[in-house]
């Protein structure tokens, strides 16, 4: 009894191993394509591979705009042109933030018995937003700290700035805002 026990439990192991095996092999038309595209990068990295940058300008602009924003007090110059090409401009204290920007997470993962579930979670008003409001932008006067805030895109862009502009579609800019380029010129 107890060797065809073991010889049945050697059977089923033995099953068991070769079709596990037999899946990993799986020798479908998506596997050889999958094969072959990977066989082509293979021995076109061979061929070219990637060169080596000896100093990355991107790092550089990257490093640059932290050491521009990252100041507390810094002032943005936020020009607005509508669809007649007129400008208008704001001045505002930092950067303006898009309105789908939030300090939470707005999704929280959940897997139970290998189910994957992504759950929107509330934003800080308590309220939950699809992220349809980036082209919403907002942020605080420079005198006055009043909230401003705008939107782009339908024929409406904006130009961000650390200095007011001279040129002459932006010298001519009407002022949106509390604040004018003059105000921010007179404070020490």
């Amino acid at each position: 009894m107890r060797k065809t026990a073991r010889t049945a439990r050697a059977t089923v192991v033995a099953l068991v191993v070769g079709l596990a095996l037999a899946s990993c092999t799986d020798d479908s038309s998506q596997d050889k394509e999958n094969k072959a595209k990977q066989a082509g990068y293979d021995r076109l990295v061979a061929q070219q591979p990637a060169g080596r940058m000896e100093y990355s300008p991107t790092r550089e602009a990257i490093n640059q705009w932290v050491e521009t924003w990252g100041k507390r007090g810094k002032l943005s110059y936020v020009y607005i042109q509508n669809a007649k090409g007129e400008y208008g401009y704001f001045v505002m204290k930092g950067l303006p933030v898009p309105r789908c920007k939030m300090l939470t997470p707005t999704e929280k993962v959940e897997s139970h018995n290998g189910a994957i579930a992504v759950l929107p979670q509330p934003g800080m008003d308590g309220t939950y937003t699809t992220g349809s409001t980036c082209n919403a932008y907002y942020g605080f006067d420079a005198t006055t700290g009043a909230y401003m805030e705008f939107t782009v895109g339908t024929n409406q862009s904006f130009f961000l700035f650390d200095k007011p502009m001279t040129m002459p579609e932006y010298a001519s800019a009407r002022q949106l805002g509390p604040t004018s380029v003059k105000d921010v010129g007179k404070q020490p």
